[in-house]
């Protein structure tokens, strides 16, 4: 008996200290317990029920109203409905709900409970329950967090999708822009179920005359009306681009003589006769084709011999069709002549920098100039890009132009500097043929470039999402030199927004085409918008180039771009010209 009464103290003894852990445990993780006598319909709560539901009490049983009244209205009938659900099943209870505390306060709580029926049967639940306030504020806040990522990354996604769109189709028909038709000329070039293949060059007849006329609304109407009516006469494999202002072309495969295209010529020209409405007005224009054509897929020439044979229409008297001949070719043996005109020109030093300002777009402070090459010619006087620069890249004279501009920049920038002027930065185009020069690095280390004091254009159809690996290198090493890189006609199809994102220059110059009406189209505001925020993204700044009126100039500063650069703020001027304007401005 001593044994057992010993026993029985002992175990009396481990009950309780049992009992004291269970408390401290209950205590430190803040859970209620809670027993449901389903029989008197009364509920035991131990004292951190009462804290839970910030009663005033400490223990004891309480009616089951306390507890159905605590709950937030709008939880109530639900809770309310699964605690009954569990009683008719006699098995589990699980329920999450809010309940309002006295102050107003809003707490989320995660009840559970199980069925249990005592030794005299007397039915019950006994649970627990606990504040999951913060785990349910913190999974809505991930939750917002992650709507708004996602919002975010589609409107990115969207931004992303209308920048590569516009970067290959024109803004104002939605044909394939000039980058698009070359990369399918490319690929048509390789491609060996192609037996035959055509360009046909189109150009508008007496479309200055109706933009004169009728103003540049009255020309975008018929532009986009060619536009449909050449695409309604394209055969299934046909393509149509808009490559210029008033320049389109169609390229055709596998066709099967020269009266075909001579009769889809045609088709095109009979279309485009027609009568254009625009308001009360009907306008009329007409259309001059160039065609060449090649049983030669690796033939690389089609574009220049359509273009020649386009120029010899036009020279006809307009409204006509022309194919690329001998007589034609010829012609190009006259672009061979200018070009030995420009070497010797090149070595003369007749090759010369006029140059155009930039201006802060806010402060309409002088920020920068850009340096475009003219050539003083002996006989025709100053000609401009327009009239050498083909020919150049044609024979391969880019890049010693490139240097020659080069040169003289830094040979001016002296002299303004020894006038006592604080130079800005000075833009310089470079070509993507002379990024492939070997000796570039070494050249240009020669002419001891001051930090920051020059910065290089790529120009050129350069793919940027396509350029290899020693073309990145020699842009990485020019940039270590503290030569910025800038990316020029962004969105005119010269330059791809992969590329923009591994090259990371320090800025992108908006192309003219998307500037000319961005006061007037909303679609080109919203393109420049994408274009101005994803450059924000990455660090790049961003300048619009083609600024023709003050409205240009308003727009773009609204819309975010950080330097302007057009005839409305300043047009390309000889290097005497700019040493008098800024040393001006160092009087002033």
């Amino acid at each position: 008996m001593a044994l057992a009464s010993k026993n029985s103290v002992r175990s009396e003894r481990e009950f309780q200290d049992l009992l004291r852990r269970l408390e401290l445990a209950l205590d430190a993780s803040q859970i209620g317990v809670w027993e449901h006598d389903l029989r008197e319909h009364e509920i035991s709560w131990d004292v951190q029920m009462h804290r839970l539901y910030q009663t005033g009490q400490r223990s004891g049983p309480v009616p089951t109203s306390i507890w159905s009244n605590a709950i937030h209205p709008e939880d109530r009938d639900r809770a309310n409905q699964e605690f009954s659900d569990a009683i008719a099943k006699r098995g589990q209870y699980n329920s999450e709900f809010r309940i309002i505390w006295p102050n107003g306060e809003i707490r989320y709580i995660r009840s559970r409970a199980h069925f249990y029926v005592s030794e005299e049967g007397a039915p019950s639940f006994i649970g627990a329950e606990w504040d999951v306030t913060a785990d349910v504020l913190l999974n809505a806040e991930a939750a917002r967090q992650r709507e708004v990522a996602e919002a975010r990354a589609l409107a990115l996604e969207e931004s992303t999708a209308r920048i590569e769109h516009a970067a290959a189709h024109d803004y104002l028909t939605g044909l394939p822009n000039r980058r698009f038709f070359d990369k399918r000329i490319a690929e048509l070039a390789e491609d060996e179920n192609v037996s035959t293949l055509a360009v046909l060059h189109l150009d508008l007849d007496e479309f200055k005359q109706i933009n004169d006329s009728y103003g540049h609304a009255a020309g975008d109407a018929v532009l986009r009306a060619a536009a449909l009516r050449i695409a309604a006469v394209l055969p299934e494999t046909g393509m149509a681009a808009r490559i210029g202002g008033d320049e389109f072309v169609i390229v055709l495969v596998n066709f099967e003589s020269m009266d075909e295209l001579r009769e889809i010529a045609r088709r095109v020209q009979k279309r485009l006769r027609k009568k254009i409405r625009f308001g009360h007005e009907m306008l009329q224009s007409g259309v001059s084709i160039g065609i060449s054509w090649s049983a030669d897929r690796g033939d690389s020439n089609l574009l220049a011999e359509s273009d020649m044979a386009l120029y010899a229409a036009k020279s006809g008297g307009r409204d006509r069709i022309e194919f690329f001949t001998q007589r034609l070719k010829d012609e190009l043996m006259g672009k061979r002549r200018i070009a030995e005109e420009l070497k010797l020109a090149l070595t003369s030093g007749e090759i010369v920098p006029y140059y155009q300002l930039q201006f802060d777009a806010q402060t309409r402070e002088i920020v920068g100039l850009e340096a475009l090459a003219r050539w003083r010619h002996r006989e025709r006087g100053i000609l401009a890009p327009a009239d050498f620069l083909k020919v150049a890249d044609e024979h391969g004279l880019t890049a010693e132009i490139d240097a020659s501009i080069l040169r003289h920049v830094l040979k001016d920038r002296r002299e303004w500097q020894r006038h006592g002027i604080d130079v800005p930065r000075i833009s310089v185009n470079i070509s993507g043929q002379r990024l492939y020069d070997p000796f570039l690095i070494s050249d240009l280390e020669a002419l001891d470039i001051p930090d920051k004091a020059i910065v290089f254009e790529l120009i050129e159809t350069i793919f940027l999402d396509d350029c290899d690996d020693e073309m990145m290198q020699s842009v990485d090493r020019i940039k270590l030199m503290g030569i910025e890189i800038e990316i020029d006609d962004f969105g005119s199809g010269h330059a791809s927004l992969i590329g923009l994102v591994r090259l990371r220059p320090t800025r992108l110059k908006i192309d003219r085409q998307l500037v000319d009406a961005i006061d007037t189209s909303d679609e080109q505001r919203r393109v420049v918008k994408s274009i101005v925020e994803i450059a924000k993204a990455l660090g790049v700044k961003v300048i619009a180039e083609g600024v023709e009126t003050e409205r240009h100039a308003a727009t773009l500063a609204k819309l975010g771009c950080d330097a302007l650069q057009g005839f409305a703020l300043s047009r390309p001027v000889p290097a005497a010209d700019i040493d008098r304007q800024l040393s001006a401005l160092v009087a002033g």
